[in-house]
């Protein structure tokens, strides 16, 4: 979805449903943290905005990127949210080390989105180097915590919806 001619914070608030009755879980990396924590920022404030009531919104904090699919279990174990969201930054570095990172992250959350049948959002940076972090969060390009904020409402509200009991025709 990213660009360099788009902002990860543009989108059709009119097609966002309401998130008032539902619960989300956000799990946020300690490591980079100027550039998590504005991430989390603009998840939290969309959350918000969209109608989810902050008794609702349930957080930690882990100590980095590898560690989110771990947090995010043991959240989603004790607060069972709707949806949960992982946010992270990895920076490349010199060696091939981000490569492994992304990807555990990454597999990781795909595997719990199965197991247990609801969202877990992969809201992390994979950035070259820390100007695009923060232009990533928060800076000219957006903030990717906002479309992790909007894809969790998305695929929570999808999964109630598809939850519903079935009305039938004629009875």
């Amino acid at each position: 979805m990213a660009s360099a001619s788009h902002s990860l914070s543009e989108y059709d608030a009119a097609t966002v449903p309401d998130a008032t009755d539902l619960t989300f879980g956000i799990v946020v990396a300690e490591w980079n943290a100027p550039i998590t924590h504005a991430l989390y920022e603009g998840c939290y404030d969309t959350l918000i905005k969209h109608g989810a009531q902050p008794a609702n919104i349930h957080v930690i904090q882990v100590p980095g990127s590898f560690e989110l699919p771990a947090g995010a279990r043991m959240l989603h174990g004790q607060k069972n949210p709707d949806a949960v969201i992982c946010l992270g930054c990895v920076i490349r570095g010199e060696t091939s080390h981000h490569e492994y990172i992304n990807q555990a992250v990454a597999h990781g959350l795909v595997n719990l989105s199965l197991a247990t049948g609801k969202a877990f959002l992969f809201g992390v940076l994979t950035t070259d180097n820390e100007q695009q972090a923060r232009d990533r969060a928060g800076g000219k390009h957006g903030n990717k915590g906002v479309e992790a904020a909007v894809a969790a409402i998305r695929m929570a509200a999808l999964k109630r919806d598809l939850s519903a009991p079935k009305k039938k025709i004629g009875f």
